[in-house]
């Protein structure tokens, strides 16, 4: 969402229009020496996956940071809490009536829960003091009923839950790049 792309931008000096790849806003700029290519890729699994696809394919990025918004589904995570996800787990990707596999696993993977890069969270870890490390809950639905929260933080240790993690991280696996995501908590338990 915009509300989560412009104070990178602002802190970068890159307010303003960006370029276009498709219906993605893209800007590039440098810290340092490190090319940045921020992508505004628009709510939801689909778009995420998409957008991740062409920073892979156009821009040939070495690494994939996903940072956005989240809602939290325990106390431990309050209102702009930050989190370093240590695994993702698509909890309504269910394909059990075909092959017999449990929700929310690929057969590709051993677990429910997709590890994201673990160097890139240590230095994350190391950099962001109070950064809480968690796994995301991620799919294509807005949670706001509490069952299903506690369903979520139950089932698979979920801490917080937002509807891009599993695109993203899914599509850097299969590709070999290393994932870090980062979330700030917009909405509480």
């Amino acid at each position: 969402m915009e509300e989560e792309v412009l104070p990178l931008l602002k802190n970068a000096g890159k307010e303003g229009d960006g370029g276009k790849e498709g219906c993605f806003s893209v800007h590039t700029f440098y810290i340092g020496a490190n090319k940045i290519v921020c992508v505004k890729s628009g709510v939801g699994e689909i778009y995420a996956a998409a957008a991740t696809q062409m920073l892979l394919d156009k821009y040939r990025v070495d690494i994939v940071i996903n940072y956005g918004v989240c809602g939290s589904l325990t106390d431990e995570l309050a209102v702009k809490g930050l989190a370093v996800v240590k695994g993702v787990v698509h909890y309504d990707f269910d394909t059990s009536a075909l092959d017999g596999c449990e929700v929310g696993r690929y057969l590709e993977f051993p677990s429910v829960v997709l590890p994201t890069d673990d160097g890139l969270r240590k230095k994350a870890l190391s950099v962001i003091p109070g950064l809480k490390e968690v796994i995301c809950a991620s799919a294509d639905k807005f949670v706001a009923d509490e069952e299903i929260k506690r369903r979520l933080n139950e089932t698979y240790g979920a801490k917080i839950c937002e509807m891009e993690s599993a695109g993203v991280l899914l599509t850097c696996l299969h590709a070999g790049v290393p994932c870090l995501i980062l979330k700030a908590v917009s909405d509480g338990k």
